[in-house]
């Protein structure tokens, strides 16, 4: 026997309220980091690791530092200086012309229906009459 599930009207409004009040917090937080960053930057210079105490509370900024390069620059750059084996070659299916080819009648749908990934995502949004 399934359970049977219903959604109330307070339960829409407590969501409906909560999802609200997250917004305007998010809108404060981001606020207050835009703050602390700018006092930090004055402090020790941007982008520098920073600490500030304060009460019996202590601020920290680390800083994370990713690095990577253009693709078609650099892969232009090490085909001239003859780096190629820096070249990452990735073999993969090109969707669009396949499924152009589906469409077209080029290639046949069920030869490659065991290989076809769907992903699926849900969005629940609650809005005030």
């Amino acid at each position: 026997m399934e359970d049977v599930f219903t959604i109330t009207e307070k339960e829409l409004k407590k969501y409906y309220n909560l999802n609200k009040q997250k917004k305007e917090i998010d809108q404060q937080l981001n606020h207050l980091k835009k703050l602390f960053h700018q006092a930090l930057d004055k402090e020790t210079g941007q982008n520098q690791k920073a600490e500030i105490e304060c009460g019996q509370f202590k601020l920290q900024r680390q800083i994370r530092q990713t690095v990577s390069y253009r693709n078609d620059e650099t892969i232009k750059k090490l085909i001239a200086l003859n780096l190629e084996d820096f070249i990452k070659i990735e073999r993969r299916p090109d969707k669009e012309k396949l499924e152009a080819g589906i469409k077209l009648g080029l290639v046949d749908a069920k030869e490659f229906e065991d290989y076809k990934q769907t992903r699926i995502t849900q969005a629940l949004i609650v809005k005030e009459k």
